[in-house]
Formats: structure tokens, sequence, C-alpha cells
């Protein structure tokens, strides 16, 4: 058994992790990307996102059976280790703190551009370098001071949507706002029809939609260090998906409901004219509040999922040692070193990434979230292998419809990876996924393949 020096410590209970995981995946995908998505699809892009939903529902499920029956450090790169082989965990684990690493750099860097609308005269970098330096002592803090700020972080970016749908709602039916007409939902069918672009526009606009929803696997990263796993975790796993879904789809309804699916993004952010046509006068300061709040939250929930990926990664021997010390509140504080040093990238790409950027990386980090998301489905898949009858029926959190729904859900990862290779926009992420996880193999036998199962047997047994 582990001293409590080397563990982490209990301190999130369900508000804390329900918020964690809506600021991890309401940020960049629904304020920018969802605007490429409706560009691709038309307004059927709301199909896209209630398959993309039912999809990412089925992998938080299929991650609640195994975190609430065994609730570790590590979570999922973990359960890849345990049941598929240490090269599997080696490959999830670091793909996930991969991708928390892209994704933390865009919104570093998409929090300097922010500021800028303030403060103009002030070098880009400067901001950068200050929101580095924040979340990086955020994160050292005690895991509840840590959650305390991700819930109201989080909280005034949901209640920024809420009242964007309930604003836009009244400008659709009531017509409130700068003489601006009621307009119903004429506008999902006109302007091309519901489906403009065919079914092939919804499905090109799959890979955008699940970068969207990217980041809320962190649940099952939050398995260590909650309060009482088996009555928190389920709670979390069956409401926010649902929200996070409602949330996409209540906006995005809105907004081609108000304006032709045409035309949003084109003329500045959606959001802003929403906030416009209610008369608000300082919209994109408001929206500025909304986006840098965001920004800030998602990052916080980056560092967070990717570090104490790398502390139970450590803890199986497929990480430094280093990145299982601990500070005396129980923070594993190497890795956010590592994390907070990783994102003074950001400083240098600020300067040499063109704007067209966002699109690459959102690719490149759909490669890494999706191929997360296989390894928990074949993890979990793996796991029903091992267990007797009985076993499987005293789970207390089984994953609904089985065998049926976590084999679809499966095929659709696989499916999703694969239309990255076939559209040449984001065919330079699959390249980038498949390199990265050759270079990680390569890593694995080299370095890690000796000493990884003696750590992985070490850990079954704590």
């Amino acid at each position: 058994m582990r001293n409590e020096k080397t563990q982490l410590r209990r301190g999130l209970n369900a508000r804390h992790i329900r918020f964690m995981a809506l600021g991890s995946a309401i940020g960049t995908g629904l304020f920018y990307g969802s605007a490429g998505a409706i560009q691709l699809a038309g307004p059927a892009v709301l199909l896209a996102y209630l398959v993309g939903g039912a999809a990412v529902f089925m992998v938080m499920r299929a991650l609640g059976e195994m975190a609430v029956h065994q609730p570790v450090s590590g979570s999922f790169g973990h359960y890849a280790s345990h049941y598929l082989g240490p090269l599997a965990g080696f490959l999830t684990g670091w793909t996930y703190t991969f991708e928390m690493v892209i994704v933390a750099l865009a919104d570093v860097t998409a929090f300097g551009i922010y500021m800028g609308l303030w403060f103009p005269d002030v070098a880009q970098w400067v901001w950068v370098l200050s929101i580095i330096m924040f979340i990086g002592a955020l994160n050292m803090c005690n895991v509840k001071v840590f959650g305390e700020m991700e819930f109201w972080l989080s909280l005034v970016k949901v209640a920024a949507i809420v009242a964007m749908i309930v604003g836009g709602a009244a400008v659709m039916m009531f017509g409130f706002g700068q003489s601006h007409e009621a307009t119903g939902f004429s506008n999902l069918w006109q302007h091309g029809g519901f489906m403009p672009n065919g079914i092939g526009g919804v499905v090109a606009s799959l890979a955008v939609v699940m970068f969207a929803f990217g980041g809320i696997e962190i649940i099952g990263i939050t398995a260590s260090e909650a309060k009482d796993p088996a009555t928190v975790l389920p709670k979390a796993i069956n409401s926010v998906p649902i929200r996070i879904l409602l949330f996409y789809v209540l906006t995005l309804l809105v907004l081609m409901a108000i304006y032709p699916w045409n035309s949003i993004g084109q003329k500045g952010s959606p959001f802003v004219e929403i906030f416009s046509n209610l008369g608000i006068s300082s919209a994109a300061n408001v929206l500025n509040v909304v986006v840098i709040t965001a920004a800030i939250s998602a990052i916080n929930s980056d560092i967070f999922g990717a570090g104490r990926m790398m502390y139970g990664m450590a803890s199986d021997g497929q990480a430094p040692k280093s990145f299982s010390k601990l500070t005396s509140s129980g923070v594993p504080w190497m890795t956010v070193l590592v994390m907070s040093i990783a994102l003074l990238l950001a400083v240098v790409l600020n300067y040499f990434i063109p704007k067209q950027i966002f699109m690459i990386i959102a690719s490149i980090a759909t490669f890494a979230t999706v191929w997360v998301w296989l390894m928990i489905l074949l993890s979990q898949i793996a796991m029903r292998r091992t267990l007797t009858k009985e076993e499987v029926s005293q789970l207390s959190f089984p994953v609904p419809w089985w065998p049926v729904a976590p084999a679809v859900a499966t095929a659709f990862m696989v499916f999703v990876i694969g239309l990255l290779g076939y559209f040449e926009e984001s065919r330079i992420a699959l390249y980038v996924g498949l390199v990265w996880v050759a270079l990680l193999t390569l890593a694995y036998w080299l370095w890690v393949r000796k000493k990884a199962p003696c750590a992985v047997a070490s850990a079954q047994n704590l």
C-alpha cells in the first residue's frame, strides 16, 4: 500500500467533477470550431452533433464502468496497460498528454489574442507568458482549491451559453433588438435545404464535431481524487454528456434559426451578433469576458488532466519517476512544471504560425482524442472478457446495451480516424498521428519495455 505522502488526495466532489468536464469540453470547439462545422454540413450539422454525442456517451459509460470498478491514478492509461498490454497503455497515456498539450497551446494563444482587444499596445507574448504562470501556480494548489476555481470558471461559461440560448430564442420568436424581425425555424431548410452539402457534408463535419467533444474524458482522470468514486462518477458521467450535447445542439439550433447558415462566421463571431441584436452595446466586451474565462478554464483542465495522466504513468514505470513526486498537499508538481514549460512553445508559435493553424491543430487534436476514446472502448471490452458472469452481474455501473453499443461506438471511432485521412484539409493530422504513434512505439521498445511489465504488475497489487 502506498504511503499517504505518495498518493493523490481525494478532494473532488460531484460538483467539481461535473464542471471540470464541462470546462474542458466546452470552449474553443463551441465558440469557434462550430462555425467551421456549420459551413461543411449546413443545418444538418445538428445530426453530426447528435451522432457524435451518442458515441461519446458510450465512451464515457465504458470509462465509467472501469473507473468505478477500479478507481486509480492514470485512469484509461492504466486500464489500457492492464487489459490490452503495457504498449497500449504507453501509447494511450502519452497520446492523451499530447492531446492536452496541443489543445492548451491553442487556448493559450487564443488568450493572448483576446487580451489584445483591451490592451492592443501590449505584446501578445506577455499575456501568453502571464496566463501560463497563473495556471501553473493554480495547479500547484490543493486539488480542492483547484476544483473550486474550475467550478466558478466553468459556471461563468455555462451561464453565458444559457443566456445566449435564451436571448437568441427571444430574438427568434419576438424580434427583440435592433430592427431584428422574428424568424422562426425557416432558416433551417431555406438557403439550399436542411442538408445543402449532402450526406458528404455531414460526414466531413464529424472531424470538427468530435474535436468539440474532446476533453470530456477528464472525468476518468478525476477518479483517484474523487471523494466517493462509486457515487460521484456515475452521476457525473450520466449528466455531463447530456448537458454538453444540449448546449451544443441548442446553441447551434438557435444560431441557425436566426441567421442563414452560410453567413455564420463570416461577419465576426455569431455570439457577438446575438448580443448586439439584443441591444447590448458592449457585446464585444461581454463576449471577450466569456471567451477569456473559457480559455482559462480549458487550459486549467488540460494541465490537470495531462499532469495526472503522467503521474499515473510514472507509477506504472511508463514515464520518468520524477513525475510521481508530490507536494505536501498531494499535487504532482513535476508534471505541472513540465506542462507549463511545454506551453512556453506557444510564445514561439504566436510569432511563427499563420491564422489558419486552428484547423490543423483541431485535426491533430481530433486524432489524439479519438485514439484515446478508441483505447477506452477496447479496454472495456477486454476487461469484460476477463470477468466471470457473476463478476459482471456485480458491476455497479455497467455499460448499457452490451455488447452491441460498445462495438458500434468502436467502429465509429475507427471511421472518424479514417475520415481524417480522406479529406485533404485534415490529412496532415493522420500523418502526424501515425508518426507520433510510430515514434512512441519505438521509444517503448528501446527504453520502457523491460521495466514496464514489472511496474504494471506492482501497480495492480496496490
